[in-house]
């Protein structure tokens, strides 16, 4: 008998926490196993709903509305009763809306540094519910010491996110690509792919590359992504007189094609679970300009497939995208070693590693 898993999410935006579950219901329901997927939230436009879609993989939204909303405990619970899971996997804040007589059946992902990923109530609601027999995975080992410095226990296991590492790389799209948006080929690309909310802190990124632009006259800033901080990250471009070298591409579901057309991978954020955007660059060969916060040095080896600076140290940052701008052998080399450390981080490890708790959670249980 195939187990059966839930994933249980707030939406199906394009975000790493839902890409990941979206490729674990997708690659598990391939591999035998009953998935289905539950949205809080109604859809958004350029969601993940045609992946799941694709794979047959059963999704109800539940039309949730802003803030506290206790119409989804009923409505959580009839797609339980329904779908009848043997696991709930559940991520970033949804847990509040289980009843306490299911965490013995919960996977919980902390997608983040433990004190960034809930409110308080958040992490009171989680703090029974792990006592209670819900199981925490952390996605890389600093976000496992922040679960046990915020929560007094270790998480059940450290499970990297995944990616897609072979066919994360088409190099025959960088051409195209860049006619299509008008870039020349000698043009360095500089491209961050991430929502501009205050976590991902795109106008110190805006900021690091005005502070070199104008030594490196070719190199140009792509940022693809949606967010609260987009008009804002717009005028302070336009402030600093680059606005014509900051491209905003918006939500962008081409992102294999975009990251097989650029040249370098730039992420400014002042806190961090383990990017999957990042993997997701060093599977296309880019080398990573990042901050050295939460999980990040866990996957970038500063000097080796990446250079990594202080959060919010601007001129640090903009000097280690202009020095990899500058230097085409250096960003070879780098990009090179990226992508033999993104094998690490292939999805179908991922897949398997949740797998197997899966059935070691049923086997505890008894069942």
């Amino acid at each position: 008998m195939s187990l059966r898993v839930l994933q249980v999410l707030a939406s199906l935006r394009r975000a790493g926490a839902e890409r990941l579950a979206v490729s674990l219901a997708c690659g598990l329901r391939r591999e035998g196993f009953e998935t289905a997927v539950i949205s809080l939230y109604d859809a958004f436009p350029g969601g993940f709903e045609p992946m799941l879609e694709d794979d047959a993989v059963p999704v109800w939204h539940l039309g949730k509305g802003r803030g506290l909303d206790p119409r989804m405990w009923s409505r959580v619970e009839q797609v339980i009763d329904s779908f009848r899971p043997d696991i709930l996997h559940t991520h970033s804040y949804v847990m509040r809306y289980l009843l306490p007589k299911r965490f013995r059946q919960v996977v919980h992902t902390v997608h983040n540094m433990a004190g960034h990923e809930v409110d308080v109530i958040g992490r009171a609601i989680h703090r029974f519910a792990f006592r209670q027999g819900a199981a925490a995975v952390a996605i890389s080992p600093e976000v496992a010491r922040s679960f046990a410095r915020m929560y007094g226990r270790e998480p059940a296991a450290v499970i990297f996110n995944g990616v897609d590492v072979q066919g994360g790389f088409r190099p025959e799209a960088r051409e195209a690509w860049r006619t299509r948006h008008r870039f020349g080929a000698g043009d360095c690309l500089v491209v961050s792919v991430a929502r501009l909310e205050a976590q991902k802190n795109p106008l110190h990124l805006i900021q690091a590359f005005a502070a070199v632009a104008r030594d490196v006259p070719a190199m140009h800033l792509i940022l693809a992504g949606e967010g609260t901080l987009l008009e804002t990250a717009r005028q302070g471009a336009a402030r600093a007189g680059i606005g014509a070298r900051v491209h905003f591409l918006g939500l962008c579901q081409d992102v294999v094609e975009l990251l097989s057309a650029c040249d370098v991978f730039a992420l400014g954020s002042d806190w961090e679970g383990t990017p999957m955007a990042a993997l997701e660059a060093m599977a296309a060969h880019l080398p990573v300009v990042a901050t050295a916060v939460g999980g990040v040095p866990d996957v970038v080896e500063n000097g080796v497939n990446g250079t990594l600076v202080p959060a919010g140290d601007v001129a640090a940052l903009g000097a280690a995208m202009a020095a990899l701008a500058q230097n085409v052998g250096r960003r070879g080399a780098m990009g090179a070693a990226a992508f033999s450390r993104a094998a690490h981080f292939d999805r179908t490890a991922t897949l398997h590693a949740y797998a197997q708790l899966y059935e070691r959670r049923m086997q505890e249980a008894g069942r």
